[in-house]
């Protein structure tokens, strides 16, 4: 377990129009940090694609629970920003079927199945772990080696 400099929760209903809250939010959090706008721009789209398929696939766009955590740590002498996205939904009966670039279950929608492999591509480390019919969580980890964490 990483030990946080600093830290924050959100919680927030399962739908579409907070998506951009999310980012917002995670955005907002990690500012003092100075990151470069691409890796700033990064975080917020991986952040984007674990909400929107907590809104779209665990809850089916009826409506539910999204928990959002954000931790800042000390890693390899840089900040590292640890950010959970925690649903209550369905779950993923197969975790690895899912990351498997293209896989929809959601075809009919016009869903590209990219959603895992985005944010694998955008993080610096990305863990998944679902229950069926208890939810998923996503981990995405984000390194900014330029930016700054006071010594105190």
């Amino acid at each position: 377990m990483r030990k946080f400099e600093n830290y924050c929760e959100v919680v927030f209903d399962a739908r579409s129009e907070n998506e951009s809250f999310a980012r917002i939010v995670v955005a907002g959090f990690v500012v003092h940090l100075d990151p470069r706008l691409e890796e700033l721009n990064e975080l917020k789209t991986a952040v984007s694609e674990a909400v929107t398929n907590a809104i779209i696939h665990a809850y089916d766009n009826k409506g539910g629970t999204i928990k959002m955590t954000i931790g800042i740590s000390k890693g390899e002498g840089w900040p590292e920003v640890t950010v959970t996205i925690t649903d209550y939904g369905k779950g993923i009966p197969d975790v690895q079927k899912a990351r498997e670039i293209f896989y929809t279950t959601r075809s009919d929608e016009e869903r590209s199945g990219m959603g895992f492999t985005l944010m694998e591509a955008f993080s610096d480390e990305l863990y998944v772990h679902s229950e069926p019919k208890k939810g998923t969580t996503v981990t995405i980890i984000k390194r900014f080696p330029i930016g700054k964490i006071d010594d105190e």
